[in-house]
């Protein structure tokens, strides 16, 4: 046994359970596992349809909702303390923002015969200014 006491109020919430760690119901584990099976249907009928721009967003929030399951029911997150919340949300919170660069990027994205014949335009107007000068 372990040399350490755990009290009901050591910040791991309810279900713990000594040494055992966070005993989860059997029925939860399933009902998460439906959910996931669920939204795995969602995802492949979500690439089937067009949203247009929306396409990456769409499927982040579906994959959002699924590593929120796994992350809260099946690795326990949802009985740690805040601290250990932290350090599961600031690399979350990193990734959003990257994210958030693509997305407010992608529109701006051009064809890109449109984008070579743009940089060939450059490439000429340089090197008649380069002659001139």
């Amino acid at each position: 046994m372990s040399a350490h006491h755990h009290d009901s109020h050591s910040g791991h919430g309810e279900g713990f359970h000594g040494e055992l760690g966070h005993v989860v119901p059997y029925k939860t584990y399933l009902a998460i596992l439906i959910w996931l099976l669920i939204l795995t249907v969602v995802t492949v009928a979500a690439a089937q349809v067009d949203f247009g721009a929306m396409n990456a967003v769409v499927a982040m929030i579906i994959a959002s909702i699924k590593a929120l399951l796994v992350a809260t029911i099946f690795m326990h997150l949802k009985f740690e303390n805040p601290v250990t919340w932290l350090y599961a949300l600031f690399p979350i919170v990193l990734l959003a923002i990257l994210l958030a660069g693509l997305f407010i990027d992608n529109p701006f994205r051009t064809d890109p015969q449109h984008a070579t014949e743009a940089a060939q335009h450059a490439a000429n107007r340089l090197a008649v200014i380069l002659r001139i000068g």
